[in-house]
């Protein structure tokens, strides 16, 4: 456990704040005398995450504490987030429940994918897609708390999460793809072995068997 993987989790402490924010009634938040709109309380805990999200990967590689664990629990807590925004905006009808199924589909089989990965011993990295897939989602739901707001957004709002939906099924292809070339090499690999072990130990066996009849005759 260190400082970047502190802020990793507390990135998905920040998951429940979020979702109250955007659809607890009512609309707005008593802070003393100031009185906060949800919209906006939502939009500073989300851009607040995602503000950890940036910090925490850069931190790791500056101090030379990237971590298996934090390699593996950073794109869980982007998930998260994510995942968490979109279907509560859904429930505000801000977005369409299909685009979000998609992306929320694409997170889930890709966490499998990289499940898959780590239990054979391989590391499934973000790649440049997938970073780029990760900042056209905060933009669009960024746009999409602020066209809760100012319903103005909402044009702006919907081209960005047709954004989101390409990078996320071209990001998935190249996960696919990766996946695909890695892990099943290293399992044709390991089972190439298994096969030359087990021949060598019938030809052992043969050889046994064929001394132990010379040695009868």
């Amino acid at each position: 456990m260190n400082f970047p993987n502190l802020l990793t989790l507390l990135r998905i402490f920040f998951v429940p704040l979020l979702v109250a924010a955007l659809v607890q009634e009512p609309a707005r938040f008593q802070w003393g005398r100031l009185a906060v709109p949800s919209e906006l309380l939502a939009l500073a805990v989300f851009l607040a995450a995602a503000a950890t999200d940036l910090l925490d990967g850069y931190l790791a590689r500056r101090w030379g504490q990237v971590t298996t664990v934090g390699t593996l629990l950073d794109p869980i807590a982007d998930k998260l987030l994510i995942s968490a925004a979109l279907i509560a905006l859904v429930q505000v009808k801000a977005v369409p429940a299909w685009m979000v199924i998609l992306v929320v589909g694409r997170e889930f089989a890709i966490s499998g994918l990289r499940s898959i990965a780590a239990s054979e011993g391989y590391t499934i990295r973000a790649s440049e897609l997938g970073k780029t897939k990760m900042v056209s989602q905060v933009i669009a739901v960024t746009l999409l708390i602020l066209s809760l707001r100012i319903p103005e957004l909402s044009w702006w709002a919907m081209l960005w999460m047709w954004c989101v939906v390409v990078f996320a099924l071209l990001s998935a292809a190249a996960y696919f793809r990766k996946f695909w070339r890695k892990v099943d090499e290293r399992v044709k690999q390991r089972r190439r072995r298994e096969l030359l072990l087990l021949e060598r130990r019938r030809k052992r066996q043969e050889a046994a068997a064929r001394r132990a009849a010379q040695a009868s005759d």
